[in-house]
C-alpha cells in the first residue's frame, strides 16, 4: 500500500500580508512597511552610511545665539536632515578649458588649466556593462571584458558637452555636432517681469475695494500691450525712419479667452504620471515613458525647482505642477512659466492636494481644500489669463479631516465657473495622508455631481481623474469601471514599479524577471548621466537619484512568488528570497545593497560619498532587512 504525502501545512497569512509562496518564504512575520509620511516630513538630521557600512561622524548643526532669516529658512523643508555631499575631481580643470575654450581668467582661473596633471590624477574610464554581463548568481559580475567605454552623453546627443571632465573620455577625444533632437528642453534663466500679473493682482485689489468678485476672465489687456513698452507705431518708425500708415499699424493681439484654450483629450487615456519631488526627475520620467515645485522657489530662480520642469522629447504630455496659496504667487508663475516654456508645456496644475505639514501649514497644498472656492478661484482665473492657450488643470484632496469631505461640493462649482481643464481627486483626506485606502465610492459621488453640473448648465465635460492605490492593471481598469473617471494618476504605483504603464496599456499582469528589471535600472543609469552630466559631480549625483529610486523599487513583491495576484501596494511582505540572487538583491531594504547595485553600472562609489536612506527602516542596522 503506498504511503500518503502529507500535505504542507496551510498558512493563514494576517490581513495586510502580500501571501508569498511558501517554498520563497522565510519568515511568517510581516516586515514593516516603510513610512512614506514620516520620510517626507522629517526635518531631523539622519545619519548617512559609507560604502563600507560605517556609520558616518556627521556634527549636527551647532546653534549658538538666535538664528539669522536665511539660517532659519536653510532649516525648513522636508528631507532637510539628509545631506549629500558633491564628490569632485581631485584636481578640478577649468570648465571652458575642458571644452577647448578660452578662459577669461586666464592665470587667475582658479581651477586648473594643466591638462597633463590633470588627466594624470583622473581616475580611469568607467564602462556601462551590458546587462548580459551580470550574472544572476552573486557575486553577479560584472565579467570583465577588454570591450572599450562608450558615453552615454555623446552616443545620445552626438557631443559630450563635458570634454576632458568626462569619466567616459576615451569614446569621443573628437569632437562631433550635436543631434538637436535628443536635447532636453525647458532651461529657465534670466530677470522676470509680470505685466499680465500685475495688471490682474490690481484688478483683484480693485474688486475687494468695491466689494465685488473676481475680475471677469474675458477683461485683461492685451498681452501684446503689456509686454511692449513702446507703441508700434515707434517701433516701426525707429525701424525704418518712415512714419507708418495707419494699415501698416496692427492692433493688439486679442487675449485668449476660456472656450479657445486647448482642449485636453484625455477621455480614455491610460497614461498619467503624477508629479513626484524627489523622485520624479528627468531620468525616472523617460524610464516610465520607456514602459508605454513650490511657487516661490520657481519665482525666486530655485535651480532645484526649474531643473524639474526639463523636458525630453520622448515625453509626449507634459505638464508642470505648482503650489501656492495666493494670486500674488501663483499668476506671476503662471506668467513665467507662459514666457519661459511656451509650448514645451501641455498644461500646468494646481496642487491642492499636498498632505505636507510644511506645505499645509503655509497655506497651500490640500489647505486649498478647506471651503476656499472663491480664493482657488482668483487663482485659477489669474492663472488661466497669465497662460494664454495653455491648460490650467486642478489636482484635489477629498478633504482635510476624516468624515469631513469637501470635494463633492467644491469640484462641481470649479467646474461651472472657473472651468478648468481637468480636475484631479486623490482619494484620500489630507489627514488620512497614505494610512488608510482611497475611497473609491467617494471618488464616484464627486464624478456624479461634476455630471449633473455640467448637464443642467449644458457645459463640456470636464476630464476628472482618480488617484489612489492603483498597483496593477486589474486596479486601474476596475477602478475606471466603477467609479465613472477618465483615468488614474498613479504615483506610487509607478516609483515602485515603472512597469505598471505597460500592464495598464496591455492589460496585463506581467512577472518581470529580475534581469528585465536590471536592464531598466540600467537604462536610469545611462539616463541620469545624460541629464545630470558624466563628470565626476554628475556621475555621483545620478548614483544618488538611482539609490532614491531603488528605495521604492525593494518594495516590489514578484507576482510570480504571490499565491494569489495581482498584489496589492499596502501589503506587507514577509522575508523572502527571490527565484535567483539577483531577484533576491533587487528585494533587500538594506541601502549598502542599493549602493552595490549602482556600482554595477556607474563604478565604485567614492570612499566619501555616502547615502543617507529617506526611510529610517532602510538604515544600516535595521534588524527587519530582507532576507
Amino acid at each position: 500500500m503506498a504511503s500518503e504525502v502529507a500535505a504542507p501545512p496551510t498558512v493563514t497569512f494576517q490581513a495586510g500580508t502580500a501571501p508569498v509562496k511558501a517554498e520563497y518564504r522565510l519568515s511568517n512575520k510581516p516586515l514593516s512597511v516603510p513610512d512614506d509620511d514620516a520620510a517626507e516630513g522629517t526635518t531631523r538630521e539622519t545619519r548617512g552610511y559609507t560604502r563600507d557600512g560605517e556609520a558616518e561622524d556627521r556634527p549636527g548643526p551647532v546653534k549658538k545665539g538666535k538664528w539669522s532669516k536665511d539660517q532659519r529658512k536653510a532649516q525648513r523643508g522636508a528631507n532637510k536632515g539628509r545631506r549629500f555631499a558633491k564628490v569632485r575631481d581631485e584636481l578640478e580643470l577649468c570648465w571652458r578649458f575642458a571644452n577647448g575654450e578660452i578662459c577669461e581668467y586666464g592665470d587667475k582661473c582658479k581651477f586648473t588649466h594643466d591638462l597633463s596633471a590633470y588627466l594624470a590624477a583622473k581616475p580611469q574610464d568607467l564602462r556601462i556593462p551590458a546587462t548580459s554581463e551580470i550574472s544572476e548568481s552573486a557575486p553577479f559580475g560584472p565579467v570583465d571584458t577588454n570591450l572599450g567605454t562608450v558615453c552615454p552623453v555623446f552616443e545620445e546627443t552626438g557631443e559630450c558637452r563635458y570634454g576632458f571632465k568626462c569619466r567616459f573620455l576615451g569614446s569621443h577625444e573628437k569632437k562631433a555636432y550635436a543631434a538637436v533632437t535628443a536635447k532636453e528642453v525647458n532651461y529657465i534663466g534670466g530677470d522676470y517681469d509680470f505685466p499680465i500679473a500685475n495688471q490682474y493682482l490690481q484688478e483683484l485689489k480693485e474688486a475687494e475695494q468695491s466689494n465685488n468678485a473676481t475680475p471677469a476672465p474675458a477683461a485683461p489687456i492685451a498681452d501684446k500691450e503689456l509686454r511692449n513698452s513702446t507703441s508700434v507705431s515707434e517701433t516701426i518708425e525707429k525701424r525704418t525712419g518712415d512714419i507708418p500708415s495707419d494699415s501698416q499699424v496692427d492692433t493688439p493681439d486679442v487675449p485668449t479667452r476660456l472656450p479657445e484654450k486647448k482642449r485636453l483629450h484625455w477621455t480614455g487615456r491610460v497614461v498619467h504620471l503624477a508629479p513626484l519631488t524627489t523622485v520624479g526627475n528627468l531620468p525616472f520620467r523617460r524610464i516610465c515613458v520607456d514602459y508605454v515645485g513650490l511657487a516661490t522657489s520657481f519665482l525666486a530662480g530655485s535651480k532645484e525647482e526649474w531643473s524639474l520642469v526639463r523636458r525630453h522629447p520622448s515625453e509626449k504630455i507634459f505638464g508642470v505642477q505648482v503650489a501656492g496659496n495666493k494670486p500674488h504667487n501663483l499668476v506671476p508663475t503662471a506668467e513665467v512659466l507662459s514666457r519661459e516654456l511656451g509650448d514645451n508645456i501641455d498644461f500646468v496644475d494646481v496642487n491642492c492636494g499636498c498632505p505636507i505639514d510644511l506645505v499645509f501649514k503655509s497655506g497651500s497644498g490640500s489647505a486649498c481644500n478647506i471651503g476656499r472656492s472663491g480664493k482657488l478661484g482668483k487663482i485659477l482665473t489669474g492663472m488661466n489669463r497669465a497662460l494664454g492657450e495653455t491648460p490650467v488643470t486642478v489636482k484635489l484632496r477629498t478633504g482635510v479631516k476624516d468624515g469631513k469631505n469637501t470635494a463633492h461640493k467644491l469640484m462641481p462649482r470649479l467646474a461651472s465657473e472657473f472651468k478648468p481643464s481637468c480636475i484631479t481627486l486623490h482619494g484620500r483626506t489630507r489627514q488620512q495622508r497614505y494610512t488608510r485606502l482611497a475611497d473609491w465610492d467617494y471618488i464616484k459621488q464627486c464624478v456624479e455631481a461634476v455630471r449633473a453640473k455640467e448637464a443642467d448648465e449644458e457645459l463640456a465635460p470636464v476630464p476628472i481623474f482618480g488617484g489612489g492605490d492603483c498597483f496593477s492593471a486589474q486596479d486601474y481598469w476596475e477602478k475606471v469601471e466603477s467609479s465613472g473617471v477618465d483615468g488614474i494618476m498613479i504615483g506610487r504605483g509607478a516609483l515602485i514599479k515603472p512597469w505598471i504603464f505597460t500592464e495598464v496599456k496591455e492589460k496585463r499582469e506581467w512577472d518581470i524577471s529580475a534581469r528585465e528589471r536590471l536592464d531598466l535600472i540600467r537604462n536610469y543609469a545611462e539616463y541620469g548621466l545624460n541629464h545630470f552630466g558624466s563628470d565626476t559631480a554628475g556621475l555621483n549625483a545620478t548614483r544618488r537619484y538611482l539609490c532614491e529610486s531603488l528605495s521604492f523599487q525593494y518594495r516590489y513583491v514578484p507576482i510570480g512568488l504571490l499565491e494569489q495576484t495581482p498584489g496589492r501596494i499596502n501589503d506587507r511582505a514577509p522575508a523572502f528570497r527571490g527565484r535567483s540572487d539577483l531577484e533576491t538583491l533587487l528585494a533587500s531594504g538594506d541601502s549598502r545593497d542599493w549602493v552595490k547595485i549602482s556600482e554595477m553600472f556607474l563604478g565604485p562609489a567614492p570612499e566619501s560619498w555616502v547615502f543617507t536612506p529617506k526611510h529610517k527602516s532602510n538604515a544600516y542596522g535595521n534588524e527587519e532587512g530582507q532576507g
